[in-house]
């Protein structure tokens, strides 16, 4: 569970790099500071359900977690629709968003097995 917290963070530190490196028009910044939020909180929930006092509180933190990275890949997604970013500049951190987010499904999958 280390690993995916190291992951996870490092995932967050590519997103505030990303939102440092957007134009400064109206609308890269709007949609770079959603992504921002959403794209540093995915590590806060981890951890946060990495402290939980149950699994089904764990299961709670990392289905936000999940619903989070979902919303990270939308505006990543929006910001290459929107031509502000080419999706190649975007390719590595869609395709880690792919992965963090299979890596999180199987583990509440498998708490909410336990849990049953």
């Amino acid at each position: 569970m280390q690993e995916l917290s190291k992951r996870t963070q490092d995932f967050a530190l590519r997103i505030v790099k990303l939102f440092s490196a957007l134009p400064k028009t109206i609308e890269a910044q709007v949609i770079g500071k959603q992504l921002l939020r959403s794209g540093t909180s995915v590590e806060a929930h981890y951890r946060e359900g990495m402290r939980a006092r149950s699994k089904n509180e764990f299961v709670t933190k990392i289905d936000v977690g999940l619903q989070e990275l979902e919303e990270t890949g939308y505006w990543l997604e929006l910001l290459v629709l929107s031509e502000i970013v080419s999706e190649k500049q975007l390719k590595e951190l869609l395709q880690e968003v792919k992965e963090i987010k299979a890596i999180l499904i199987t583990v509440s999958k498998k708490t909410k097995k336990q849990i049953l």
